[in-house]
């Protein structure tokens, strides 16, 4: 992996719990806040400095303006939600360019399993009379946040593990 391990270990620590708040507002609501989209931009804007060389931290920004603007394309088609979309480029900047085909495969697999274990489990009574306020249970969209979270998270675990 092009990531470096200690650096995706920091990042992995102060990102994930803004990525399982993304999953549990976006299951709850169908909204990512944008605080959520805040909050993950300053850590890396923060973490990435302490933890990695300035000319990489600096470049991976490019990567939150180019998938901001996809997004932006991909949300206007109706493709996407503009949550999911400032979150996804929120997210871009923690992925190394070396990776990216890697993180693509793993979003690939994430979102598959996210959608399936969404779409049975709100089958389940038990689970839905547990989670009573949940807008996802009702709506026909995905809630992508429970895909895009995990991602991250899974990317900067497997980055900390097998990173340079």
């Amino acid at each position: 992996m092009a990531q470096s391990a200690s650096a995706a270990l920091w990042l992995l620590i102060f990102a994930t719990p803004v990525a399982l708040w993304v999953v549990w507002s976006d299951l709850r609501s169908m909204r990512i806040p944008n605080k959520a989209v805040v909050a993950l931009l300053g850590v890396y804007a923060v973490v990435g400095l302490l933890v990695l060389p300035l000319p990489v931290w600096g470049w991976s920004w490019l990567n939150f303006a180019v998938v901001l603007v996809v997004g932006f394309v991909l949300s206007l088609t109706g493709g996407f939600g503009a949550g999911d979309a400032k979150f996804a480029a929120a997210m871009a900047p923690f992925v190394a360019l070396g990776d990216l085909r890697l993180f693509l495969v793993l979003l690939a697999a994430v979102v598959l399993s996210s959608f399936l274990s969404h779409r049975l489990l709100r089958l389940v009574p038990a689970v839905r009379a547990a989670t009573p306020e949940w807008e996802s249970w009702q709506r026909r969209e995905f809630p992508m946040g429970l895909a895009l979270g995990p991602s991250l998270i899974f990317y900067l675990a497997l980055a900390t593990l097998y990173g340079q």
